[in-house]
């Protein structure tokens, strides 16, 4: 079961959505290898990826992964597998957690929530029906990621060894100030936030499975992708304040864009325009565009974190997993041993050689 999980995880991981700045493809990006990310520091926004485990790994009949007690451990697998696998590629990992919600992010929070209590009315429609289909489909739709939850993994990541920040905001804007103060080389998310808030680097498609599920539900090989901000600056012929407003326009998590404002338009009416204030006058926005970018300009940021990776905790990764969860005690030990040697060259570095 814990192999068939597994597999069902890394194969659909990459087809759940993630919300974030809507920029498409206006974006050059490179694809990159695993091995070109051995030795380098990477910071990954846990809960983006969190939701992702929650939405992926589950029962054929769409139900989360649960030990005998009915405590949910789809999150912990995820983290598990997923972290413990980048590790063993040579990756420096950082995690970091969201913290305050900005407040004009609670009515995009709010909508989402009220779409997933909808979610969640067809799903138990679909278990009246034994329609194990639907069932599936519908509840992946429903994922609630717990305080308990996010206490937990961050727990059992601190015993695999990588440090863990908490953000007094979003994740995003922590990220990049790791980027900017050169702690990190990139940040690993499925949307581009990061580079809104200053990251100099964004990865995505940072998993392993390297296969998407498309629409037609053929899959595709994938390699994770490399989005340089200064590169796509310079490309685009823009500066980083025009990026935030292209962003605005479109749409992000503190706003719903403008009506047929796609990308490219964006892109052509920053460049057409030198007074943003009378631009968004005419296009009869109702938001304050100078708030919204204030959030990327200026979110608050912890900045006395410290980074430190020592020895992996294995008696706590035990008592987390095997104890509390009842995972396969010789199955952990397998990925322990792994780990034990993946992080054995970070003990032997320094900061300056990895980031």
């Amino acid at each position: 079961m814990y192999n068939l999980l597994c597999i069902i995880f890394l194969y659909f991981s990459k087809s759940i959505k993630i919300m974030g700045v809507k920029l498409g493809k206006l974006l050059y990006r490179n694809e990159i290898t695993f091995d070109s990310l051995k030795g380098k520091a990477i910071a990954v926004d846990f809960s983006n990826y969190a939701y992702q485990f929650l939405s992926s790994i589950r029962q054929p009949d769409g139900t989360l992964l649960m030990d005998s007690k009915g405590n949910i451990t789809s999150h912990l697998m995820g983290a598990w597998s997923r972290f413990s696998n980048l590790i063993t590629k040579g990756i420096k990992l950082v995690a970091v957690l969201d913290g305050e919600m900005p407040h004009l992010k609670h009515l995009t929070s709010k909508e989402r929530h009220e779409k997933k209590q909808v979610a969640k009315e067809k799903f138990e429609a679909a278990k009246e029906q034994e329609d194990l289909e639907l069932m599936n489909l519908y509840a992946k739709q429903t994922s609630f990621l717990t305080k308990e939850m996010v206490n937990e993994s961050k727990e059992l990541m601190e015993a695999m060894s990588i440090p863990v920040i908490q953000a007094p905001a979003e994740a995003d804007a922590q990220m990049a100030q790791l980027s900017k103060n050169n702690d990190v080389w990139a940040a690993a998310t499925s949307d581009v936030d990061p580079l809104l808030h200053g990251c100099k680097r964004t990865i995505t498609n940072l998993t392993l499975s390297q296969r998407k599920k498309l629409r037609s539900g053929e899959t595709k090989k994938i390699n994770p992708e490399l989005i340089d901000l200064n590169e796509n600056l310079k490309i685009l012929n823009i500066n980083q304040k025009q990026l935030i407003i292209i962003s605005i326009l479109v749409g992000t998590d503190y706003n719903e864009g403008v009506h047929g404002i796609g990308p490219k338009k964006a892109l052509k009416l920053v460049k057409e325009n030198k007074d943003y204030d009378k631009m968004f006058q005419n296009l009869s926005i109702d938001f304050d565009w100078k708030e919204i970018y204030n959030l990327f300009e200026n979110m608050k940021v912890k900045k006395d974190y410290k980074l430190k990776w020592e020895k992996i905790n294995v008696k706590k990764i035990k008592e987390i997993l095997v104890q509390r969860h009842e995972f396969n005690e010789e199955r952990v030990d397998k990925v322990i041993q792994n780990l034990e040697l993946g992080t054995k060259e970070f003990e032997q570095k320094g900061l300056s050689n990895w980031s």
